[in-house]
């Protein structure tokens, strides 16, 4: 209680939706759609319509994908029935029934999880680096591989640079609140690397470690090898360009070198 008795007025920290406050920080899914798409039809010379995205959380690229053509499907699989649940109350129940006859929402774990072929498999914002051995990344691998159809694609993001190995903290200004990326662990002999998710609101309340990410930091030719060994016929990194005031711009583009960046973000894109 205040002063005098008077109820004290909840913080900002206490009155934000962490799923909702995540997904204006580090989503956004009708780029990461319009993305696979361009993509897909430059490879393959079509558009893609059937879509299953791992460790989807949310669903929210799921839902998105839906929207996007009245032929299009999705499955969303992730193993936490929590955030499956506001997925599907914030999402999902969104969409019209038409969409949502088109969209599946599987609790399961994707290294074990059977689907219907699907064009495209997505493993984004670096989920999959929860498998931390080389056995467990190529079981998974061959897995989404069996999962996709004969011309199908996996895209996966990875991150990397010299910064990435730091114990960090980097801020980024976002509307209503401020993310911040905490870099708290990294342990060279294992690559292991443990991270969080802070967000810091206007009134000065803060939610720290709001989402705590225990992972293995892979390299890119660490990836391409194992997707090389779990049968894709081909393996491209899709390479970030760079705006006139030095950050990424958005623009992807097919790469075998790359440049020695602090910090880059890009795409591993596997052809059955």
């Amino acid at each position: 209680m205040a002063d005098g008795g008077t109820p004290r007025k909840p913080t900002m920290a206490q009155l934000a939706d962490l799923h909702e406050t995540y997904e204006a920080a580090v989503q956004t899914p009708d780029a990461e759609c319009e993305y696979i798409v361009d993509t897909f039809r430059k490879i393959r010379g079509r558009a893609p319509q059937s879509l299953r995205e791992d460790f989807c959380g949310t669903g929210a690229i799921a839902c998105e994908w839906v929207r996007g053509g009245p032929r299009r499907r999705a499955i969303g699989v992730d193993l936490d029935p929590e955030v499956l649940a506001w997925g599907h109350e914030r999402h999902f129940s969104r969409l019209k029934e038409s969409q949502q006859e088109r969209v599946q929402f599987v609790r399961g774990d994707v290294a074990r999880v059977k689907t219907d072929p699907v064009d495209v498999v997505g493993a984004f914002n670096f989920s999959y680096w929860v498998f931390k051995t080389r056995p467990a990344m190529l079981r998974y691998f061959r897995r989404v591989r069996e999962a996709l159809e004969a011309d199908g694609i996996f895209f996966l993001d990875a991150y990397g640079g010299y910064e990435a190995y730091k114990e960090l903290r980097e801020t980024t200004k976002c509307k209503g609140f401020t993310y911040v990326w905490h870099q708290e662990k990294y342990y060279p002999v294992t690559s292991d690397i443990l991270c969080h998710i802070d967000f810091r609101f206007p009134d000065g309340s803060k939610i720290e470690k709001a989402f705590t990410y225990d992972w293995r930091l892979w390299t890119l030719p660490e990836l391409q090898e194992l997707l090389t060994e779990a049968g894709f016929s081909r393996v491209t990194v899709w390479w970030e360009g760079t705006g006139k005031d030095g950050r990424g711009n958005g623009v992807f583009t097919p790469e075998t070198r790359g440049e020695a960046d602090a910090g880059w973000v890009a795409y591993l894109i596997a052809e059955r």
